[in-house]
């Protein structure tokens, strides 16, 4: 199977400080893949590269197996790449139909807003993503931690995003509305979706991840397939630098 993305060998410094350092990962459809590490270990950035925040100095991006030049978020989500920032950029005092189509309204013939076809659509890609979702009509500051992972989901779905990238999904989340990002992402990967999930959760990253790559100091420590680690093997690769025994090819 041809990989969703393929980052070769990408490295890239600021002020002779070498912040991805030669760093090659994968993402597969319908997997997820976690990147680890301390602050500075260079995850954060490798994303941004991905995402068009930053450009990389050498390395290549591939999509479905074709280099893809990537140099602003807008090309980003030409190739159907959406990140989930932790604040999940929502506006407060609007309703979940109004946040997801944000910039991109539904208009009528005459030229109005259309909130009743965003609404519709709205309760389309929420029946399919969280068929408990029952507050259209709220502003998205009344709604839980969960409900709101679930409207930024679906902003990114709607408009055909095939990568993802989540930064820190469940961070400050409750045990329950932890639960309904995971089964969010177990049906975005059911449909096909691969995304990259950066957390600092190990416990986390165990019951939602595919595979895990550890960064430290800029470099890859290395790359994993949860099932076959411990916690403390991956401990290790965080604090350590260090290479468990089974490692993925």
């Amino acid at each position: 199977m041809t990989p969703l993305v393929e980052m070769r060998d990408i490295c890239i410094a600021f002020g002779g400080i070498h912040a991805v350092d030669h760093v090659t990962v994968d993402l597969y459809p319908g997997e997820v893949v976690g990147l680890l590490g301390h602050n500075g270990a260079g995850k954060s950035t490798l994303i941004k590269i991905l995402s068009g925040a930053y450009a990389a100095d050498t390395g290549d991006i591939l999509i479905n197996g074709e280099k893809a030049e990537i140099r602003s978020p807008r090309d980003a989500r030409r190739y159907n790449i959406e990140t989930i920032y932790q604040t999940l950029a929502l506006a407060d005092n609007l309703n979940a139909a109004q946040n997801l189509f944000l910039g991109r309204e539904l208009t009528t013939p005459a030229g109005f807003v259309d909130d009743d076809a965003m609404e519709a659509e709205t309760r389309k890609i929420m029946k399919r993503l969280n068929p408990n979702f029952e507050k259209f009509a709220a502003p998205v500051r009344a709604l839980s931690g969960g409900q709101r992972q679930s409207v930024a989901i679906a902003r990114a779905v709607y408009f055909n995003a095939r990568i993802l990238i989540m930064d820190e999904p469940t961070a400050a989340l409750g045990v329950k509305e932890t639960q309904m990002v995971a089964e969010l992402i177990a049906q975005l990967k059911a449909e096909g979706l691969g995304i990259f999930l950066i957390s600092h959760d190990i416990h986390d990253v165990m019951a939602l991840c595919d595979r895990v790559s550890v960064m430290k100091n800029g470099k890859l420590v290395g790359t994993v397939r949860v099932g076959d680690v411990t916690e403390d093997d991956i401990l290790g690769m965080i604090i350590l630098g260090k290479q468990p025994a089974v490692m993925v090819q």
